[in-house]
């Protein structure tokens, strides 16, 4: 272990940080910032063009591609620590320990949600990432884009010019593909985007137990056809590192002279000016130390906080339903109901399985013999390869739970291992897929819990509070058991773990007692400062000057995959519209859709 941590030190002392650019302090923990923090207020001596609130997976793309034009000074507020330069920074850039930093606070918000009336009244994990690259650090690393008629579907919903052929160009160039460029991958960005790091026969056998179940294959489920099981894309760079926003926009960007970044900088409110034409002036923070300082945007003040965190810092800044901020004593610069309402996530189950033969992850996590986590451990620290340079969700796979809807509904994410809870593998041989809805029917909100800037902001997802997720996850579940009782299986298949056999999967009443007992979020929270609600279609808050969000808040809908590569996408479309250069050319490409989708559960 010793051997592994002067390894990891040797690849912190490479990381190249322009001294005065940015904080990297390196004391063991986050700072936690005092309520009575210091009444003094510091007059920032820099006023920069664009202020960008966060450092996440849209603010590091922001800053990156605004930056690119010398005569524009940024900015970049991050109220986390550093992404490197700490003892325990391999836990953010070692792909297999994507669990570690849901276990603390020191990268992560680690927010909760209120209880959930039919989930138990269980308070579900809600995690954000706290540190340069936002959740894009600590996120699982997954690349998937959702599905080309959620865009198409956000234009319907007020989102003028985001359909996928107007997308599509903006996904493309935010990739590096490692299979290179074609119609729908890009060749030459800055995220680089991988495949198998890591093979294991389990793998392959779960792809080939949907294709037994009747369920095509694809190559790629970003491409032409996201229905069917295949491969999946990765966030993991070519050295064997996750390659987060801070990796592939950030560190690129720090030598240039017009970017300020700044660490532990915990934004608490947006000054604006004006009740009859309010307009952001700028922004107050606090630093580690507790003291206040004062900063003004010369253009714009740009929030990308994530759908927690940018309509927490709007209602607390007076911006968003006056009802609501009259309760906690806000002055209301600016009604607008719809801050914080909205709230879509997508609901995560886990189907595990007992495997009769010894090729599970299980002995890579097994500290009861200690070689084998720090055989591996160390190879990445050396090399970059090996058991750690995978997250390890390799393939998967999209299908719809019923005959009548159009593109799939389902997704599913494959690991050789069983995980107990979300955060620890089980100590036997195993494997599990993940079964998540994709287009929740419930929505909830984020509001304040009280007027103070530091406390968490309050979060109700309001799960299955509309009858037809309850429908459409039992039909999903069914389904996944039917998949995972294929024949490819049946050479490896042990007992069902979860959920056990003595539940009846065909009861309504005892599955929907499973799902309340053992589901959990799927880390996806969005929607909350919609466009066509809260903003425009470039992000720009209505009825407020020099405003804008860019984050995943401002998805009208849930997009029909994982979050992360359509956040990047919207940053580096609005990016475009900043510069004011125009956008890029659309691409009209096709897509698959079953021609009896009517009538047909599955092609």
């Amino acid at each position: 272990f010793s051997t592994m941590l002067r390894a990891n030190s040797l690849f912190l002392r490479q990381a190249n940080f322009s001294s005065g650019i940015i904080s990297t302090n390196t004391t063991a923990g986050f700072i936690e910032f005092t309520k009575n923090f210091s009444t003094t207020t510091k007059l920032h001596n820099q006023s920069p063009d664009y202020i960008i609130l966060g450092a996440g997976s849209a603010g590091c793309v922001l800053a990156g591609r605004l930056t690119e034009d010398s005569s524009r000074s940024v900015m970049l507020l991050e109220a986390g620590p550093s992404d490197r330069g700490s003892w325990d920074s391999w836990k953010i850039h070692i792909p297999a320990a994507l669990t570690e930093n849901l276990k603390n606070d020191k990268y992560n918000w680690d927010y909760y949600s209120t209880p959930q009336p039919q989930l138990n009244n269980r308070r579900l994990h809600q995690p954000r990432g706290k540190a340069l690259g936002g959740s894009s650090s600590l996120n699982a690393m997954v690349y998937i884009r959702g599905h080309p008629l959620d865009y198409d579907r956000w234009a319907e919903e007020g989102a003028k010019g985001w359909e996928y052929k107007n997308c599509l160009p903006y996904f493309k160039k935010a990739q590096t593909h490692m299979d290179g460029e074609n119609l729908y991958r890009g060749g030459n960005g800055p995220l680089y985007v991988s495949g198998r790091w890591y093979s294991n026969q389990l793998n392959d056998i779960f792809v080939k137990a949907g294709i037994a179940a009747g369920y095509p294959s694809t190559d790629d489920l970003n491409g032409y056809q996201q229905e069917g099981f295949g491969p999946m894309n990765l966030t993991v760079g070519k050295d064997g590192k996750r390659c987060s926003t801070a990796t592939a926009y950030l560190v690129p960007a720090l030598k240039r002279k017009n970017l300020t970044v700044k660490t532990k900088a915990r934004v608490t409110k947006i000054i604006i000016e004006g009740t009859d034409s309010p307009k952001a002036k700028g922004v107050e923070y606090i630093d580690e130390n507790g003291n206040v300082h004062r900063v003004y945007a010369q253009k714009e003040v740009i929030s990308s906080l994530g759908a927690f965190g940018s309509p927490q810092i709007l209602m607390i800044s007076g911006i968003g339903d006056s009802n609501h901020l009259k309760e906690h004593g806000i002055k209301s610069y600016h009604h607008l109901p719809q801050v914080g309402q909205n709230l879509q996530d997508h609901i995560d189950t886990y189907i595990q399985y007992l495997c009769t033969k010894p090729i599970s992850l299980y002995p890579y996590t097994n500290w009861k013999t200690p070689w084998n986590p720090i055989s591996v451990g160390l190879q990445w620290f050396l090399t970059g390869k090996g058991v750690c340079s995978s997250n390890h969700f390799e393939v998967g796979g999209f299908i719809r739970s019923a005959a009548g809807i159009k593109y799939p509904d389902i997704q599913y994410h494959f690991i050789p291992a069983c995980v107990v809870g979300q955060l620890e593998v089980l100590t036997k041989h195993g494997y599990q897929v993940h079964c998540s809805t994709m287009r929740p029917y419930s929505k909830g909100f984020v509001k304040l819990q009280s007027s103070n800037p530091l406390d968490a902001p309050l979060i109700d997802p309001q799960y299955f509070s509309h009858p037809q997720d309850w429908i459409d996850l039992r039909n999903g579940l069914r389904l996944t058991l039917e998949i995972m009782e294929q024949g490819p299986f049946d050479s490896v298949r042990g007992e069902r773990y979860s959920p056990t056999p003595s539940i009846n999967t065909k009861s309504d009443e005892e599955l929907d007692k499973w799902i309340k007992e053992s589901s959990h979020s799927a880390y996806h929270p969005s929607c909350t400062v919609a466009m066509g609600q809260v903003v425009d279609s470039e992000g720009l808050v209505y009825g407020v000057e020099n405003l804008r969000v860019v984050d995943s808040s401002i998805m009208p809908s849930v997009v029909s995959g994982n979050l992360n590569a359509p956040t990047i996408m919207i940053a580096e479309k609005i990016a475009d519209a900043i510069k004011g250069n125009g956008y890029l050319p659309p691409i009209n490409a096709p897509f698959f859709v079953d021609e009896n989708w009517k009538t047909e559960q599955r092609p």
